[in-house]
């Protein structure tokens, strides 16, 4: 199994769209992480770029994230990677707390992508 991670730096960036990277951990039979990995963001936001399709052909099947808007979070789901939202703090730590069944989804959702002109936001 393998489960993604938005990432800056050893951390859970907070939007799903804009991370630097994706930490990709591979984990064992006895939900143990055997592997982990960085895949470098492919640019533009998350919901209009190929990063699910490239994340279920990587055998993605969980998203752990900080946030995301419903275009990401349907389109990862339509992809089937189950999505997490609402998770923080060092991204090792955070899937090992998933696995320990201590990780849940928060339910909420990045509200606006564009507002009159403005770059992206994101209202928690």
């Amino acid at each position: 199994m393998k489960l993604a991670v938005p990432t800056r730096g050893n951390l859970v960036d907070d939007h799903f769209g804009h991370c630097e990277a994706y930490t990709i951990f591979t984990i064992d039979a006895n939900k143990g992480i055997k592997a982990s990995e960085i895949f470098p963001s492919p640019q533009g936001c998350g919901c209009k770029s190929d990063i699910a399709s490239i994340l279920q052909q990587m055998g993605v099947t969980v998203m752990l994230c900080g946030n995301m808007g419903n275009g990401a979070l349907n389109v990862l789901t339509h992809h089937g990677i189950d999505v997490y939202r609402g998770c923080s703090g060092d991204v090792r730590h955070l899937a090992e707390r998933y696995f320990k069944g201590e990780i849940g989804d928060s339910g909420l959702g990045c509200k606006s992508h564009e507002l009159h002109g403005e770059e992206h936001k994101c209202n928690h």
